[in-house]
């Protein structure tokens, strides 16, 4: 009997233990509540001082401090790290908040984040400055974008979309009142297209105006059509819709002046235009020409969309401008349009110097890691948000039958707007599928 509760005992052992390594692999998040948490916390918990001390992260005691431990509690004076404030346990990881003592910035705890992550024993450590004297120590307990979940609260909301998972556990925003002007760079296959699914998908929920430049025939963005407010597919319309917007740009800033104020933002709600958002899928196709009589009707795309892109948010209208490299080889006004668009996504790039021209300007110590996104992990990026920070970035997989779906479930919302009416993409009419026909044939005779 005793052998037998003794083998009991070592299979349930060798069962759990089974359990456990599976939840490891196939349910992060299960193991990291379970074993990951409690150790983690308990390792960071035991081990905070002597890590902040070996780390450089602590200062000299004031006076006042210095004199109190040495006379009144007896005591030596030893140097003082940031003072704990908040843990916080989550799914993915911790998140400390750290109130700093004088004489520590922000910067030193973000140049020790990689020995923090070693000593804790977790897969990364983000550093977020939150307000004056506080930072955010945000760690994860294992690779969350190695299977990208969304968090369940990120939902499309005003002028802000969800469009990817950040290595800390958080949503990744793209947030057109902060950065009304973005590009996004990346090779064939990178997942820059993904990138632009999600984004459409979450603007299609929103009461935008979409406007969609395609140049490889509309093989990209003529799928989602039911949501589009124009669709250009060659650069002889994208020329003509280009003029169009810019003439809708001076328009509304003829009714800001009327009405005194500086942005569409501050006009009563009745008064205030729709947003547009222009999407261009492959810029180049819009700077190449082939032969010279091209160059004027280049030189007015150009002119257009600098226009856009200096003055155009002001007044609501916004540019997702996306392609594969982005340099002076584009030709004149290549550089002077790039130095406007703020936010910058890069995925993976084949040379150093593409990733150069989407991050050396913003955020230079993001360069390396552009260059270092393997190819099997599609859909991973560089993203330089509003703050002038970068993080790392997975976009999750979104079927274009998803994205499709969304455009056709809310087709209702694409709002009245004369002036694009001649650029209105056409929208098939689904035709219903075949079905088991009721007639019976007529039986084969001889």
């Amino acid at each position: 009997m005793a052998d037998l509760t003794m083998w009991l005992e070592a299979t349930g052992a060798l069962a759990g233990a089974g359990g456990l390594g599976y939840a490891k692999v196939r349910a992060p998040r299960v193991y990291w509540s379970l074993v990951g948490m409690p150790l983690t916390w308990g390792r960071f918990t035991f081990s905070y001082r002597s890590t902040m001390d070996v780390c450089g992260l602590t200062v000299q005691p004031s006076g006042l401090r210095a004199f109190m431990t040495r006379n009144v509690a007896r005591r030596e004076v030893q140097p003082v790290p940031p003072k704990i404030r908040r843990v916080r346990p989550t799914s993915t990881g911790l998140r400390v908040t750290l109130r700093l003592p004088a004489g520590l910035e922000p910067a030193d705890v973000m140049a020790s984040s990689e020995r923090l992550r070693h000593a804790w024993g977790v897969h990364s450590v983000t550093v977020v400055e939150t307000k004056p004297g506080f930072v955010e120590l945000r760690m994860t307990g294992h690779d969350v974008l190695r299977r990208v979940r969304m968090p369940r609260n990120a939902a499309p909301h005003d002028l802000v979309v969800p469009v990817a998972l950040r290595e800390d556990g958080t949503a990744f925003e793209r947030d057109y009142r902060k950065a009304p002007m973005a590009l996004t760079l990346g090779a064939n296959h990178s997942g820059k297209s993904m990138y632009q699914r999600n984004l459409i998908k979450g603007l299609a929920q929103l009461p935008v105006a979409l406007v969609g430049i395609d140049c490889k025939r509309g093989v990209e963005q003529s799928a989602f059509a039911p949501r589009l407010s124009a669709l250009v597919t060659t650069p002889d319309d994208a020329a003509s819709l280009l003029a169009v917007l810019v003439a809708e740009m001076e328009d509304r800033f003829d009714l800001l002046a009327r009405h005194g104020v500086s942005d569409v933002w501050e006009l009563p709600e009745h008064l205030r235009p729709v947003p547009v958002v222009v999407l261009v899928d492959e810029v180049a196709e819009l700077f190449l020409i082939s032969a010279k009589k091209d160059e004027e009707r280049r030189e007015r795309i150009v002119t257009a969309l600098i226009r856009l892109a200096q003055m155009a948010r002001a007044v609501g209208i916004y540019l997702e401008i996306c392609g594969q490299r982005f340099g002076s080889e584009l030709g004149k006004g290549a550089t002077m349009l790039r130095a406007q668009l703020t936010g910058r996504v890069v995925h993976r790039v084949n040379d150093k110097q593409t990733a150069e021209m989407g991050l050396a300007d913003v955020a230079p110590d993001a360069v390396p890691v552009a260059g270092l996104i393997p190819m099997d992990r599609p859909g991973t990026a560089v993203a330089v948000d509003s703050t002038g920070g970068w993080s790392k970035i997975r976009t999750p997989h979104t079927s274009r039958a998803e994205v499709i779906a969304a455009c056709r479930e809310f087709a209702h919302l694409v709002p009245d707007f004369p002036a694009l009416d001649p650029f209105r993409p056409l929208v098939p009419t689904e035709v219903p599928a075949a079905g088991p026909s009721l007639v019976k044939p007529r039986p084969v005779t001889d």
